[in-house]
């Protein structure tokens, strides 16, 4: 299936499942995230705020604010740029909350990435919504990538091209419950 068709799929599954069942997805996933030992070893964490049909990450910023520095994206123009949340935030680009807190222009200092998508494998390779934004980011962070997807969008294998950064991992909830899945390098 291509891009694009794949896409087209996720949305049409999401639009299938209750905001309950979401949401409960969601909390189980937020629980693996915070078990990770990647994350316990991580001082300042990249998340995003979610757009209503993402697994929603808002328990698991509020749970983080506390221990670690939280890093959201913020859309400018073709990029995302990368603010400290400082508990302020104002609709942006696509009507995303977005942090108004210091820019991030040391990258290094990230310490795991909590990533968005439309779909995952477990080669860790990941399908967007399209534009791109993530494409451009990721490959400038040297950083555990931690997928994050509801369990209909981890897929026995996704699209890709060469330039594409795989995921190191994928939070999800499987037939164990939830978990992160360490990917597997690349077929």
């Amino acid at each position: 299936m291509n891009k694009a068709a794949l896409r087209s799929e996720i949305r049409h599954l999401k639009r299938t499942f209750t905001r309950e069942r979401l949401d409960e997805w969601s909390m189980a996933i937020t629980r693996a995230v915070l078990d990770d030992a990647r994350l316990a070893a991580a001082r300042r964490v990249l998340l995003y705020h979610p757009l209503p049909d993402e697994v929603d990450t808002t328990p698991l910023i509020s749970r983080l604010q506390a221990t670690h520095e939280i890093i959201l994206p913020v859309v400018r123009g073709d990029d995302l740029e990368l603010r400290r949340h400082d508990g302020r935030l104002a609709e942006g680009a696509y009507g995303i909350l977005e942090p108004t807190g210091p820019l991030l222009s040391d990258l290094s200092t990230v310490g795991v990435a909590i990533i968005p998508g439309m779909a995952f494998d477990t080669s860790g390779n990941r399908l967007g919504r399209g534009k791109g934004y993530y494409d451009r980011l990721l490959p400038r962070l040297d950083c555990p990538k931690v997928g994050i997807c509801f369990p209909f969008q981890l897929l026995p294998a996704v699209p890709y091209e060469a330039h594409d950064v795989p995921m190191d991992a994928v939070a999800t909830v499987t037939g164990d419950g939830p978990s992160i899945i360490d990917t597997l390098p690349r077929r």
